[in-house]
Order: C-alpha cells, then sequence, then structure tokens
C-alpha cells in the first residue's frame, strides 16, 4: 500500500513548520492531498509525489547521478511505488535501485527522519511515448548520511554515471540552500 494521504500531509505539515515561507510553493502538494486521486500514483495529474535521497558522504559531498532520460545530473529519486510504506522508504528503494546502496550503509540525517531536507515542485514536459500530459513533481527530499563507504552500481537503463559534489556545487539550488544551513560537521 503505497504511503497514505495523512502520512503525507503530516509530514508536508511538519515540513511547513520548519519552513514556513515556503507554503505557497507547495500549493500544488496541498490542492492534490485535497482531492480525490492517488497522489503518490505516477498517473496522477496534473501533479503527483515523487521522493529523492540526498546522500552526504563523510566529506561532507552529495551524491548525484547521470539521469540517462533527463541528462541532467540529480539526487538518486523517482516515483512511488505500490509496495512503498512510507516517503522516507520510498527514497531509499530508489537510492538503492539506482545506485545499489543498501538501507543498513546509510542513515537518517540528525533532524531529518521525519522532516525531508527539502520538497520541490518542478515542471514535467509531456512525453507521448509514455502517454503523459506536460505535469508537475512534488519531490520530497530526504537527507541520509553515509555510515560506510559502499560501492556504487548503477542502474544502468535509468543511470548513466554518478558524481559526489560539495554542498557548494549541489545541483539544485534549494538543497544547496539549506545544506549550507547545516552544522558541520553533518555528523557527529
Amino acid at each position: 500500500m503505497p504511503p497514505s494521504l495523512d502520512h503525507i500531509r503530516a509530514t508536508a505539515e511538519a515540513y511547513l513548520d520548519r519552513y514556513p515561507d515556503e507554503r505557497d510553493v507547495l500549493t500544488a502538494l496541498l490542492a492534490a492531498l485535497d482531492g480525490e486521486d492517488d497522489p503518490t500514483s505516477r498517473k496522477t495529474f496534473p501533479t503527483h509525489v515523487t521522493c529523492s535521497a540526498i546522500v552526504i558522504d563523510a566529506d561532507d559531498r552529495v551524491l548525484h547521478i547521470h539521469h540517462n532520460v533527463t541528462g541532467k545530473a540529480l539526487a538518486p529519486g523517482g516515483h512511488n511505488e505500490p509496495g512503498d510504506q512510507d516517503l522516507p522508504g520510498a527514497a531509499l528503494r530508489e537510492l538503492f535501485e539506482e545506485t545499489g546502496i543498501p538501507r543498513d550503509a546509510i542513515v537518517p540525517l540528525p533532524g531529518f527522519e521525519t522532516v525531508p531536507l527539502d520538497i520541490d515542485v518542478h515542471d514535467i514536459a509531456a512525453n507521448a511515448a509514455k502517454g503523459e500530459p506536460a505535469h508537475q513533481h512534488v519531490d520530497f527530499r530526504w537527507a541520509f548520511a553515509l555510515r560506510t563507504q559502499h560501492t556504487v552500481t548503477l542502474q544502468a537503463e535509468e543511470v548513466g554515471g554518478y558524481e559526489w559534489r560539495s554542498f557548494e556545487d549541489a545541483a539544485s539550488p534549494t538543497v544547496r540552500a539549506k545544506l549550507a544551513l547545516l552544522p558541520r560537521p553533518t555528523r557527529s
């Protein structure tokens, strides 16, 4: 069973308690939560929820994958699946699928166990091959610390490479801004 509406709503409200100035940015998410369709389904338009893993290593670098379809460097992540029970679990599943990094190699970043580091709303172009109209992803970005070095094994169908970037060079401006607010070192 995918993440429940109550779980998504509680997570979004906890996030907005931390970042109250972002309520307007999340208007599409709040409207989707009031709708009748499952906001975790990739077939729910014009807006659905996705999840990403912001993985930070011991040198305070952030893992980025090179996404084959978009050609962009992104955090590992993607659509929710029916077996995902919660949003952080969806991010962890995507992390493992795309990079081979297992759950036991990472831990939630302290202070972000139940609240995402970032929630980003971004536009996705129409894709006639998939029968998808233009729509928006509301990406819940969960922060994790890499406990131990782990070999990255890429999912070749979706991922063409990876790199570790400094906080200052993180691809997402909103993630970059929030990482800048973290105390260093990010772990004890």
